[in-house]
């Protein structure tokens, strides 16, 4: 017994240590960021106190951002985008990996490798070209000027990720399919991409994150207070020449993340299905 004992609290330890590790780890910048936007000035600008610990906790900060600043209207503005860049992402994202993971044709590994290579392409190449885009269109200041840029980076991304999910499913299921006297639209509605929700899941919350956080096009095309989103108004509303405050950034941040947290929360099952790329087998 007293070596059963042993080996469990070994086992335990190995297994709850690194774990606490790591758990710590990734907790910790959220942590930071609820302490900072909970101390009042006196204590966040005080270094003769310990940094990690509020001694009087205070919503000050939050309330000052939603009074005082446009973080409604920005989270609106975001949530829209996001939303929308990921549906539009995910159906053309659909219609380019489908015939790449499941259709033989010529020059096919030379397209998957040319959506791999786009996806890379660094964001600084492609702002001063759609931006001149996105002027001569008029879609300055819009939420349609980043609806339409962020797809540029989200569509590459979401077609490769649900390549490798789509190669996983058997092709015995669509030649059933096929053979029952189902069209190859048919087969693909009805039969296959049913099967692939949690590869649509894990794509769709990648992308909305993405979305979600995309600071560069934001900035550039979005100039207006009424227009911005989450990341660029806190910056440039809250950063005002060397001058940092610091607890309505910090709140801003915390406020801005929850939408994430609770969308990994809910489909947190289907997103590590996704991820496996081993949701079906025959």
């Amino acid at each position: 017994m007293i070596v059963e004992r042993r080996g469990w609290r070994v086992r335990g330890l190995k297994l709850w240590l690194p774990l606490g590790f790591f758990l710590v780890f990734t907790l910790f910048p959220f942590y930071w960021m609820a302490i900072t936007s909970l101390k009042p000035n006196s204590e966040l600008y005080s270094r003769k106190i310990m940094p990690l610990i509020v001694y009087h906790p205070t919503l000050e900060h939050f309330v000052n951002l939603l009074t005082e600043t446009s973080f409604l209207t920005w989270t609106y503005n975001t949530m829209l985008v996001a939303v929308v860049s990921t549906g539009i992402s995910l159906v053309f994202g659909v219609m380019l990996a489908y015939p790449l993971a499941r259709m033989r044709f010529a020059g096919a590994a030379l397209v998957s490798f040319a959506v791999a290579a786009t996806y890379l392409v660094p964001q600084p190449l492609l702002f001063i070209p759609l931006a001149d885009i996105i002027n001569r269109l008029g879609l300055g200041d819009t939420l349609t000027s980043v609806i339409l840029t962020y797809p540029t980076l989200l569509v590459p991304f979401c077609a490769w990720l649900l390549m490798g999910y789509f190669k996983s499913v058997p092709h015995e299921l669509e030649d059933a399919a096929r053979i029952d006297g189902a069209t190859r639209l048919q087969t693909m509605f009805r039969v296959f991409l049913p099967l692939c929700i949690p590869g649509f899941i894990s794509a769709g919350i990648f992308a909305f994150t993405l979305a979600q956080n995309e600071f560069l096009y934001a900035l550039i095309f979005l100039t207006k207070t009424d227009v911005r989103t989450v990341p660029v108004g806190a910056i440039a509303e809250l950063v005002r020449g060397d001058v940092f405050y610091w607890g309505q950034l910090m709140a801003a941040a915390l406020l801005g993340s929850i939408p994430v947290a609770i969308i990994y929360s809910f489909f947190v099952e289907h997103y590590v299905a996704g991820l496996t790329s081993g949701g079906v087998k025959a």
